[in-house]
């Protein structure tokens, strides 16, 4: 029922997002623009028998404002975003699509390099850098997932890597040695007296749980630079350290300041809500994943219940307000699907269920947050699209979040 369910719901998706309005400048997002909103309809046209015209529209519309190839770009904005959109793209219509997939590509691999060019330089000067250097929607980590999807042979996603390899060793700061992705800002990007000397922040969106799903996943498909099994195993270490125990499994903060590494003790009363972007499901997809990647069971076993506890758990659950693929519904069903799959036969299977109902009843096309891929309809349908069909995107899409 649940599936039939998600399959009429897909379709009340897919005709709210049949048409593009007019040209807007965030057309060339994934994030909220044209181009997070194409991905579904490429992912309904290489599973369903519809027709290809609407995915077109949706691609032409993500490119016709022309496509930014800045320094600020990332995998959500400009040329990186176009080039994963294209990469999802059928083989029937590689004829139509990979010569401008190659153009980007070119653009993508240069703006990589000048990228990891300047990080070096950050480093060299002793400053603390920022969420855009580093995180997945505009830092090195999300363009470094476009390689490893796209081109994993690159030299820029080695230079990537060896760069987050580095951003794994201690840097120093205010008198104490801070992990090298502490940020100097807060976690809204502004500088507050709440938080003098900038944040460590533990999200998979903008935090170190990012750097350790691309280490992880790389090392997993046999991608490795030197340094990067200690570079995952320091990551690991420092889940650990501040690793909280509740009644319903291990929890962490979503951040923290410089007085809860000086006093040991984190500020946070207890777990946030579960998601993707800050939560446990985040954090233990990525736990999960460096386990599967230093085949270490122990590590592996431990996430996998982890994420088990945090999605069984009344509490937790009863703080999920929305069905974004960023902190909703959405993104939670996608991640425990990917963690489930790299765990068959082990109780995941189990959330699968429960948590597919909590989907469907709260998709409703026509969401407050927009139509876009991260908190809009986009990503819910795209989410629904896995429910429906039982097995992983055909495109690869979730690869934008790293727990593919």
């Amino acid at each position: 029922m649940t599936v039939t369910h998600a399959s009429c719901l897909i379709d009340e998706f897919a005709e709210h997002l049949a048409r593009p309005a007019d040209k807007q400048p965030s057309d060339q997002s994934l994030a909220d623009g044209a181009a997070g909103i194409a991905l579904l309809h490429v992912e309904r046209a290489r599973t369903l028998p519809v027709p290809w015209h609407t995915a077109h529209r949706w691609i032409r519309q993500a490119a016709s404002g022309g496509v930014s190839g800045a320094d600020h770009t990332g995998l959500y904005f400009g040329a990186p975003a176009l080039a994963f959109l294209l990469y999802s793209a059928p083989a029937a219509f590689h004829a139509v699509y990979h010569p401008a997939w190659t153009t980007l590509h070119t653009h993508v691999t240069a703006l990589a390099n000048r990228r990891v060019d300047a990080a070096s330089a950050r480093m060299l000067r002793g400053e603390l850098p920022g969420f855009a250097e580093y995180d997945i929607f505009y830092g090195l980590t999300g363009i470094g997932a476009y390689f490893l999807r796209s081109d994993p042979g690159a030299g820029a996603l080695e230079r990537i890597l060896s760069y987050l390899v580095s951003l794994t060793h201690p840097s120093a700061g205010k008198g104490h040695r801070m992990p090298g992705w502490w940020v100097g800002h807060d976690p809204h990007r502004t500088y507050s007296s709440r938080f003098p000397g900038g944040h460590g922040n533990f999200g998979a969106a903008h935090g170190m749980t990012g750097p350790l799903m691309l280490l992880a996943q790389s090392l997993r498909r046999g991608i490795s630079v030197d340094g990067q099994t200690e570079a995952i195993l320091s990551l690991c270490a420092h889940l650990d350290r501040w690793r909280q125990e509740g009644a319903a499994g291990p929890w962490w903060p979503e951040h923290l300041t410089v007085s809860d590494v000086t006093t040991g003790r984190i500020h946070a009363p207890g777990p946030a809500r579960p998601s993707w972007c800050y939560g446990t499901p985040g954090i233990a997809r990525a736990g999960q994943l460096a386990g599967i990647a230093l085949g270490d069971r122990g590590l592996r076993h431990f996430y996998e219940d982890a994420l088990y506890r945090c999605l069984s758990d009344p509490v937790q659950l009863a703080r999920v307000t929305d069905t974004s693929l960023c902190h909703g519904w959405a993104g939670i069903y996608q991640t425990a699907f990917r963690a489930s799959c790299d765990a068959p036969g082990s109780q995941l299977s189990h959330l699968l269920g429960p948590l597919g109902e909590a989907l469907t009843a709260n998709a409703r096309a026509g969401s407050p947050q927009g139509r876009g891929l991260l908190e809009g309809d986009a990503g819910c349908a795209l989410a629904l699209t896995t429910l429906a069909a039982g097995h992983s995107p055909t495109t690869g899409w979730d690869a934008c979040l790293l727990i593919d």
